[in-house]
């Protein structure tokens, strides 16, 4: 606590950053941990009910009422979208904590050189280092819990769009089952459109 006492208001804020950003990053984590995979392998009939699923299912919907029309791609990329949101929440809040972060341990930098220099002006020029003291610790500190708090999000930040990243290519794969397809069926004509509804049903 003589730490936190001694860095003055910032170290308080930088405290909050951390606490907040450690709680997002871990909530999202434990989100996309808790988040049961499809395995695109087998036939979809097997996937349980999941992103996976629901984006087949619309894009399935979306054909048998539009037919094969380009704008199928863009309805896919807008469903996988919507999946991915719920995951994403929170990530650019995390990126600000992170970039600001250092920011405020300069501006406590900052704070606490001026309040040593205070102190040599009131002692005219006779400088006692205990009364130096206060401002240096609260110049080095404030410095130190900035880029302490900033280091491990970024890196937590990092691996955590990867992860999501990972997740979003997934999604991507399930929906290429249909879009392949349709655009395959698209380009051969009219004859091979009756095989392919005879699959879509299998989807």
């Amino acid at each position: 606590m003589l730490w936190i006492e001694k860095g003055g208001p910032v170290i308080w804020i930088l405290i909050a950053y951390s606490v907040l950003g450690l709680t997002i990053i871990a909530s999202r984590y434990l989100q996309l941990l808790c988040t049961r995979r499809s395995d695109l392998t087998v036939s979809p009939q097997r996937w349980h009910v999941g992103a996976e699923k629901r984006i087949v299912d619309q894009l399935r919907s979306v054909l048998r009422l539009q037919g094969h029309s380009p704008e199928l791609r863009a309805t896919a990329a807008h469903l996988i979208q919507a999946e991915m949101k719920p995951f994403e929440s929170g990530l650019k809040t995390v990126a600000v904590l992170a970039n600001t972060a250092p920011l405020l341990g300069l501006l406590g930098t900052i704070t606490g050189m001026i309040k040593a220099f205070q102190v040599i002006e009131d002692a005219g020029g006779k400088v006692d280092a205990m009364a130096l003291a206060g401002g240096i610790w609260e110049a080095m500190l404030t410095t130190g819990v900035g880029l302490s708090v900033a280091i491990p999000l970024l890196i937590l930040l990092h691996f955590l769009e990867s992860a999501l990243g990972r997740y979003h290519w997934h999604l991507h794969q399930a929906a290429a089952l249909v879009l392949n397809r349709s655009e395959s069926v698209d380009i051969a004509g009219d004859e091979e459109l009756e095989e392919w509804e005879s699959v879509a049903d299998v989807l």
